[in-house]
């Protein structure tokens, strides 16, 4: 587990920078809102394809991380499988908490 990454998207909700839920991701995807999107690694397989194509389409950098349970309770709500960053000093902080991952800017 990655408490740095998790403790990081605590803040940046009570900040106001995160949007939830895959159609509310896409569409700021969409807007140019978003600067990261985190995507469960529970996720569904349509749900990983259909948000990574939007990403790769408007040039968004996505990350598959943690599971929905997790990725919910540490933004203190029920569970989530997409997450959308809008501010870029905490997409880069969230980024930089994942530094030994292999891979940042797509799924897996």
């Amino acid at each position: 587990m990655n408490n740095k990454f998790y403790n990081n998207l605590g803040m940046a909700m009570r900040a106001g920078k995160i949007v939830t839920g895959e159609e509310s991701v896409i569409d700021s995807v969409r807007k140019g809102e978003a600067k990261l999107v985190i995507v469960a690694e529970d996720a569904a397989v349509n749900t990983c394809k259909k948000v990574s194509d939007k990403c790769t389409t408007f040039g968004v950098p996505v990350i598959q991380f943690g599971s929905r349970e997790r990725l919910g309770a540490s933004i203190g709500k029920e569970s989530r499988v997409t997450i959308a960053v809008a501010d870029a000093g905490f997409a880069k902080m969230l980024k930089k908490s994942l530094e030994n991952r292999t891979e940042v800017d797509g799924i897996e």
